[in-house]
């Protein structure tokens, strides 16, 4: 395996509060801080979270120019600005969409289950992820499970998902019992890519609750997947240490990739991981 594999740091998610870690960062800085400390150890992407003025997710077209703005400033054109559509419990279908339509950002993550809970969810959808489309916008898959492969497969079949080619993220351990993933966890996400006839014409990147994030994105990476680590996800390192900051993670997986011959990712590579292949515009 010799192509690069794209590092993302989500470095703080939804839920994480300082009282967590003290390096989880809350406010509009402290992210863009944390962006550019994690571009100087490996990171070409940032999977990106915003808060609102008591610390809570919140979804808003404003603050992500303001996020987005702010990392600009502190990262130039060296990483990728990704923001997030999560629901938390929160917001409906309607109201994520409609956050991405006034902000038309580089790229967003949106988890599948969400946008398309149900069959009667899938026209209003697919017309959102056809915008995406023509605006050059990246979207990244968010699956949950090996059957969410399955079922992804099916919608890109029956075009209610445009495109041919198109960017996953396996998330390992969301499910299990204290947040804690294991390598063998991304087994079955890869017996359902191999049968779902995605494989050839999808990117996809893996990230994993708990303790195991080093071992289960060592693995995704040998496979030749991409990597997401941060706090979001984990805390601590392969050895039960919990690290200093986003950018210690950061530069272990980076390291990691390096021994695997999978070092050495540009922007115009994580471009292209996170726009599905079609990213000549982006």
């Amino acid at each position: 395996m010799t192509s690069p594999a794209t590092i993302m740091v989500a470095p703080n998610g939804a839920r994480k509060t300082k009282s967590d870690h003290p390096e989880v960062p809350v406010t509009i800085a402290e992210t863009a801080q944390t962006a550019a400390a994690c571009a100087e150890v490996g990171a070409t992407a940032v999977h990106a979270h915003i808060r609102d003025a008591e610390g809570k997710h919140i979804l808003d077209a404003v603050l992500y120019r303001e996020l987005l703005d702010a990392i600009t400033r502190e990262c130039g054109d060296n990483i990728f600005a990704q923001v997030t559509t999560e629901a938390v419990g929160i917001y409906q279908p309607e109201e994520q969409m409609a956050v991405m339509r006034e902000l038309r950002p580089r790229g967003f993550s949106a988890a599948l289950k969400e946008l398309i809970a149900s069959p009667e969810k899938e026209t209003d959808a697919s017309a959102f992820y056809t915008w995406a489309q023509k605006e050059e916008i990246a979207v990244q898959h968010i699956l949950y499970d090996a059957e969410e492969i399955h079922r992804f497969a099916d919608l890109v079949r029956r075009e209610v998902i445009p495109g041919e080619r198109h960017a996953l993220l396996f998330v390992l351990g969301r499910y299990a019992k204290d947040l804690e993933s294991e390598v063998e966890d991304l087994l079955p996400f890869i017996e359902a890519l191999n049968a779902s006839g995605l494989k050839s014409n999808s990117e996809w990147m893996v990230c994993g609750f708990g303790r195991s994030e080093t071992a289960s994105l060592t693995a995704a990476m040998a496979l030749g997947g991409h990597a997401r680590v941060g706090f979001e996800n984990s805390l601590w390192h392969a050895d039960g240490e919990i690290a200093g900051s986003n950018a210690e993670r950061v530069h272990v997986i980076s390291a990691i990739a390096e021994r695997l011959g999978r070092g050495g990712q540009t922007l115009e590579d994580t471009s292209r991981v996170l726009g599905g292949l079609n990213a000549a515009a982006i």
